[in-house]
C-alpha cells in the first residue's frame, strides 16, 4: 500500500510542476526610447515609449518620485506608449517607469533632460 501512495504523490507532483511554466523575464524599459513633452509653463510633462513587442498591452506606470504623482495607462499592442497624458514634472525630476505585464514586472529610474530626452537616474 505505501508504495502505491509514493506513486501516486510522486505522480501528483510531476503533473503539478508540469503546469507551472517560468516567466520569461521583460527587459527594463531603456531610456534611449523615452520622450517626454514639456509645458514648463505649467509644469506638466507626456511620455511616450517607442515600439516594443515584449511590453505589448502592458500596463504602465509613470510617477514622478519629486512631485509624487504619477499617471498609469496601457501600451498598445506594438508595445509602444503615448503620448500620455499631462503630468507634474520638470526638468532634472526623478521618474520611475514601471511596465507590467501578465507575468512580469519592469522598471527603471530616468531623469528628465533638456529637450524631453531621459537620463538614469543618478
Amino acid at each position: 500500500m505505501v508504495p502505491r501512495l509514493s506513486a501516486l504523490i510522486v505522480a501528483l507532483a510531476l503533473a503539478a510542476g508540469g503546469c507551472v511554466t517560468p516567466s520569461i523575464p521583460i527587459p527594463p524599459p531603456e531610456p534611449e526610447r523615452m520622450t517626454f513633452t514639456l509645458d514648463v509653463d505649467v509644469g506638466v510633462a507626456s511620455f511616450s515609449y517607442g515600439p516594443q513587442a515584449s511590453y505589448a498591452d502592458a500596463v504602465v506606470y509613470v510617477y514622478n518620485r519629486d512631485r509624487g504623482e504619477g499617471i498609469i495607462t496601457t501600451a498598445r499592442s506594438d508595445g509602444s506608449v503615448g503620448p500620455t497624458a499631462p503630468f507634474p514634472a520638470l526638468v532634472n525630476d526623478e521618474i520611475a517607469i514601471t511596465f507590467e505585464t501578465a507575468d512580469s514586472l519592469a522598471g527603471t529610474c530616468v531623469q528628465i533632460l533638456a529637450g524631453g530626452r531621459a537620463g538614469y537616474c543618478q
